[in-house]
């Protein structure tokens, strides 16, 4: 008996080894280095809370925060919305679906440094094939790199294709599994396609489109590539989001005391929003319907 008992713990005993030199050894060292006033190449000095004091009290910080929650709450929600109305789309009858879905798929086929350069020529307001039919149908252009708002927008953009697949693939795989009998008895009972969507379809997938949620925001949060190949978080600074203000910290001005007090309250942000939408799931999981 006790055997058994040991036996799954020295299973998972490899994964959890590797979790604590991965994740929890580097954390540890990245929040010892946040309470120290350590420059590169001299020695460190303990300073407490100050690097922390420092960051909150640093408007380009808080500017950073309002980007990154504008970016992350249109990318996950456009995202999911997309992701969902798509992923109907393809579960139901349609010719060519293969095709439709390798097509949803591309993106993650292509390199994100490639795409977001792609991205960029395409919306070069000068040259750009997209600015030019934006401005030959609507007489409008996306200005990304001298207004912060046409900046952040394409940020979004660029984001929301690139994420797009991961989304997808979550909805579309929930959607196949519900049961065939539950949308057969509403249609008995004299129910519309989109009443069987909202009471059927959209409860059985809720726990799912949740995860995706949860997940899309925790990668969200760490958005770089976009908004440093594309607007290097300018002009002056009004697309900055908090990973490049992490960068600018630790390898511009070579602080990586207040690069990881950046750190350790972005991981709290996620945190905060992870267990909000793990409360929610275990709301919405069949064992608490």
């Amino acid at each position: 008996m006790r055997k058994s008992s040991v036996a799954p713990y020295l299973l998972l005993l490899p994964v959890l080894s590797l979790l604590v030199i991965v994740i929890l050894i580097p954390a540890l060292a990245a929040f010892t280095q946040s309470l120290s006033d350590a420059p590169i190449g001299r020695p460190s000095t303990f300073v407490g809370f100050k690097n922390y004091a420092q960051v909150l009290s640093d408007p380009n910080f808080w500017r950073a925060a309002i980007n990154t929650f504008v970016i992350v709450n249109v990318v996950v929600f456009g995202e999911a919305i997309l992701g969902l109305g798509l992923a109907v789309l393809a579960a139901g009858w349609m010719p060519l679906r293969g095709v439709f879905i390798t097509a949803l798929l591309v993106p993650y086929a292509v390199s994100e440094v490639s795409a977001i350069i792609m991205w960029r020529y395409l919306f070069e307001p000068d040259v750009g094939a997209a600015n030019w039919v934006l401005e030959t149908l609507f007489g409008v252009q996306l200005l990304w790199p001298i207004n912060s708002i046409h900046g952040l927008t394409l940020v979004s953009i660029i984001s929301i294709w690139l994420t797009l697949p991961f989304t997808f693939l979550i909805l579309y795989s929930a959607i196949r599994t519900v049961p065939k009998d539950l949308i057969e008895a509403a249609l008995v009972d004299g129910a519309s396609r989109p009443q069987i969507f909202w009471s059927v379809t959209l409860n059985v997938i809720k726990p799912a489109l949740l995860i995706a949620i949860l997940f899309r925001y925790i990668f969200a949060m760490r958005l770089f590539a976009e908004v440093w190949l594309l607007t290097a978080g300018g002009p002056a600074g009004q697309t900055e989001v908090l990973s490049t203000y992490l960068y600018r910290f630790g390898f511009r001005y070579q602080n990586p005391g207040v690069a990881s007090a950046t750190g350790w309250i972005m991981l709290v942000m996620s945190l905060i929003v992870a267990a909000f939408y793990l409360r929610r799931l275990q709301k919405a999981s069949p064992t608490n319907a």
